[in-house]
């Protein structure tokens, strides 16, 4: 079999089923899907030198305004998430977290607002530490506040990090976060950063009480605008799916971070890698890029019906590696109604084709 370089193919064939048990929380069924500022622009906070890339309102009612108009929101890209940087440095005379009021001066409720009138969601970012990773307030101590207020701002989902605090304490304190974020009575979904923590410290992570307590969970690095990046998730997915890709399912996924296509990095088929990966991951798409300024191919890319479909297959059954080679992978994915999806990885470096042989066996059985 011929393959350009880095180029895969997905196919579509037939197989079998698989499930664990879901945050009842009712959320998430398939993977989300939406946007995400931290890879593209990080913790930049100049609003006066940069107005229109800085953590700011204006910045996330653009997105919410592209999202809605250019063929996101009805390819399913429902989500737009504020990440770090986004806090006033201090809480309020309550206790309460409060916007950044230079860079947010209608403050987040006019934004989860804005968002609800597109027909979008809004997620925000907080920490389970003291200090979040940028330096702002942490969510430690305040936890049935920061939940509450939240939800009265109409927040849509919660990414909670892991900065300044210790690994040990997360199994209790991500767990009341989701027990608090419950009890508001708004349905508001839950991103841990839980077991990347624990996994980079040498803890062994307890991936069933993982799934029962969060709707997705990241568990590596975090990725950078790079191809070396993108292909070390996937290394990582590979060498270690024993470890985790059984918890994946219908409420509750691994997430393997953000879609970086569209950015400056990535080539036409090197995007094409990473979206017909996360779709064999079962993995979020939350894309990290401009949107007022990103290419019509890597459009195309983001908004594929049929790798899309691969993606938020109801199964929810995460994809694996059945071969290895030097320069070539097979990687498939179980779906509903009998299909399989399969990815065919062409690795080599080298500007001519290559030539692999794939049994019908590994593809159809995994073996």
């Amino acid at each position: 079999m011929k393959m350009e370089r880095s180029i895969l193919w997905v196919v579509l064939l037939s197989s079998f089923t698989s499930v664990v048990e879901s945050l009842d929380n009712g959320l998430a069924l398939t993977p989300p899907m939406g946007w995400l500022d931290w890879e593209r622009f990080r913790c930049n906070i100049d609003c006066v030198h940069d107005p229109r890339n800085c953590i700011g309102e204006r910045l996330f009612m653009d997105m919410i305004d592209h999202l809605a108009a250019d063929g996101f929101k009805a390819a399913g890209y429902e989500l737009v998430n504020i990440d770090d940087c986004w806090a006033s440095k201090e809480r309020d005379a309550k206790g309460r977290l409060q916007a950044d009021p230079q860079r947010f001066p209608h403050g987040i409720k006019h934004l989860s607002d804005y968002a609800h009138s597109k027909g979008l969601k809004l997620g925000i970012y907080a920490d389970f530490g003291n200090h979040t990773c940028g330096g702002y307030p942490g969510s430690q101590y305040h936890l049935e506040t920061d939940a509450q207020t939240f939800a009265e701002w109409g927040v849509d989902m919660l990414k909670l990090d892991g900065c300044y605090t210790h690994v040990q304490d997360m199994d209790a304190g991500y767990p009341a976060m989701r027990k608090a974020l419950n009890a508001t009575g708004r349905p508001i979904i839950y991103s841990c950063s839980w077991p990347d923590y624990q996994r980079a410290s040498g803890m062994k992570v307890n991936y069933t009480n993982i799934a029962l307590n969060c709707n997705l969970w990241r568990n590596y690095a975090d990725i950078q605008d790079s191809w070396n990046s993108v292909t070390g998730i996937i290394d990582y997915y590979g060498n270690n799916q024993d470890l985790f890709a059984w918890a994946a399912g219908p409420g509750h996924w691994n997430d393997p971070d953000m879609l970086i296509i569209g950015d400056f990095s990535l080539n036409y088929s090197q995007s094409k890698v990473q979206m017909a990966f996360w779709a064999i991951f079962a993995a979020p798409l939350l894309m990290s890029n401009d949107l007022r300024n990103i290419s019509s191919e890597a459009k195309d890319i983001l908004l594929n019906e049929e790798v899309i479909a691969v993606n938020q297959d109801p199964l929810g059954k995460q994809g694996l590696r059945v071969d290895k080679g030097d320069d070539f992978e097979v990687w498939r994915r179980e779906l509903s109604g009998g299909s399989i999806a399969v990815v065919l990885f062409n690795r080599a470096t080298g500007g001519s084709d290559h030539e692999f042989s794939v049994s019908f066996k590994t593809v159809m059985h995994g073996q």
